[in-house]
């Protein structure tokens, strides 16, 4: 033996920055449960966002739904929005002062009155020079009326300096209104070519969750947004385009063990009209849902209830599907049995990941486990 107690205190002392850096940046997958998907509904249409789960249940009916499941009919029965936005940016558009002051107050109205999914946020217009003062004045109104907890999600996110500001505006409005330092939590909207890759050939995204500071709780991929900046014509620009890959690639490498959640974009291929136009667009959310769930991104955006039937059916399937299979080489991996796969500890917390998601959105009522020995794995 050459080294003594003397060496290992020198190699703690030469890392101990590093280790510092590592337990700030990467943490951890975060805890408690993820919704599958956000809704978006501008802010003088939010009246009527209770009453998306009928919409949807009168769809299946009318276009005899092709993947009929009684536990689709029951989560839209029960809780067909999982997340719900407040849109005061592209989907409400530019209004004059007074017209947004009054939406933004009704909006808090409503969300803190009556019943309301279990995660909500409102969606501000971005930090750009033209939109900042409004997006500014607009959350310091919604903080004025409501002060449950919700998350902000931050459109066309171009840099850190953007996110930075919003970190010094977050911290100046939980002091201003007496919230617990930290409670305002954002999410980043990636909209635009230069928040995946910067000028100077750096992954922007990786800069853009550590100038938050720990207040990122999600990046979001714009779909079309990022699609028409990167020069993608109309016709094609969709989430499987391979600019929307290269993108969500980049975003996941820099979310990954930072507790920073993933969400894909939206489809605008939307199930309305006759049956064969609304069937061939639950078929292609179907499709894209499914592709998304493989790939990592267990949450994205809804824009029409039409899309939450397929929406759900498809994610129950994935979970449903590979239910079986997770749990039996889980069994194997705690019990320590030799088979034709050899799972390491990762793939472990990811079988564990996997059965609780299932869980939490309602595809699996039985995951082979009990809950608490999952979230204990994960």
């Amino acid at each position: 033996m050459r080294l003594f107690d003397h060496d290992y205190a020198e190699i703690d002392g030469r890392l101990a920055a590093h280790d510092a850096f590592l337990r700030a940046r990467y943490p951890g997958e975060r805890a408690g449960r993820q919704p599958v998907h956000t809704v978006y509904v501008p802010a003088d249409k939010l009246d009527g966002f209770r009453d998306w789960g009928a919409i949807a249940l009168a769809a299946m009916d009318d276009h005899d739904f092709p993947w009929p499941d009684p536990a689709v009919r029951d989560k839209l029965t029960r809780e067909p929005i999982e997340d719900l936005r407040v849109d005061f940016e592209d989907g409400y558009g530019v209004r004059d002062d007074d017209q947004e002051d009054a939406a933004v107050r009704k909006a808090a109205a409503i969300l803190a009155n009556g019943p309301r999914p279990p995660f909500a946020g409102l969606r501000i217009k971005s930090l750009e020079a033209a939109t900042r003062r409004r997006s500014l004045r607009t959350l310091d109104l919604f903080l004025d009326s409501y002060q449950d907890v919700f998350t902000i999600t931050l459109p066309k996110v171009s840099g850190t300096d953007q996110v930075s500001a919003m970190v010094a505006l977050c911290e100046k409005l939980e002091r201003g209104y007496g919230l617990s330092a930290g409670v305002l939590t954002f999410e980043l909207q990636i909209e635009l070519p230069s928040a995946v890759l910067a000028a100077d050939g750096t992954a922007t995204v990786a800069r853009l969750i550590t100038a938050a500071g720990g207040r990122c709780t999600g990046l979001h991929y714009g779909t079309y947004d990022y699609s028409a900046a990167a020069g993608v014509a109309a016709a094609y620009q969709s989430m499987e385009h391979p600019a929307a890959d290269y993108a969500k690639a980049v975003m996941q490498a820099a979310a990954a063990q930072t507790g920073v959640r993933l969400s894909d974009g939206s489809t605008n291929i939307l199930p309305i009209g006759d049956r064969a136009d609304v069937h061939a667009a639950w078929q292609t959310h179907h499709r894209l849902v499914r592709r998304s769930l493989e790939r990592g991104y267990y949450q994205g955006w809804d824009l029409h209830p039409a899309q939450l039937p397929s929406r759900y059916a498809a994610t129950y399937a994935f979970f449903r599907d590979g239910r079986d299979a997770a749990v039996t080489r889980l069994h194997r991996y705690l019990d320590r049995q030799e088979s034709g796969v050899m799972d390491e500890p990762a793939t472990a917390r990811a079988l564990a990941g996997y059965l609780l998601r299932g869980l939490d959105c309602g595809a699996l009522t039985d995951a082979g486990f009990p809950r608490e020995q999952l979230t204990a794995l994960v």
